[in-house]
């Protein structure tokens, strides 16, 4: 029985790293729709500087608003690298805690603009793990 309980925890974990992954891959080069998927319907955006975005749908048009200033997204030659994951599940609910680079010019000269640090709290749905929450702070 515990070897099931480790198999789910590492496939619950892996699935998480992934919905971390995709949701910068998706900002930077995707479909917002497949991006807006990945948020709970009442997920909650925090973001140094800026009004926190409530629901998927804000979250899905603060990041069409991003692309319409150019700001990211395809042609805008910018990229979200994500690194040192950490995953904590705990049955339906997990966090993951994260550091995040930004870089601007990729096709170019790369330049690191920002960096900082994630906190995502996760929540189990019918739809697979989704993002509930994230908590941005920078530096």
């Amino acid at each position: 029985m515990a070897e099931a309980v480790d198999a789910g925890r590492i496939r619950d974990e892996l699935e998480i790293r992934n919905v971390v992954a995709r949701i910068a891959q998706l900002s930077d080069m995707g479909d917002l729709d497949d991006y807006g998927a990945l948020f709970t319907e009442d997920a909650h955006w925090e973001l140094p500087g800026g009004p926190a975005k409530h629901g998927r749908s804000e979250i899905r048009a603060a990041g069409a608003a991003r692309r319409a200033e150019g700001v990211t997204g395809p042609g805008s030659h910018t990229r979200h690298a994500i690194g040192t994951v950490a995953v904590t599940v705990d049955g339906d609910a997990a966090v993951a805690e994260s550091y995040w680079q930004f870089y601007v010019e990729t096709a170019t000269a790369p330049a690191l603009r920002s960096m900082g640090h994630y906190r995502d709290t996760f929540r189990r749905t019918p739809h697979g793990w989704r993002l509930a929450r994230r908590q941005i702070t920078n530096g």
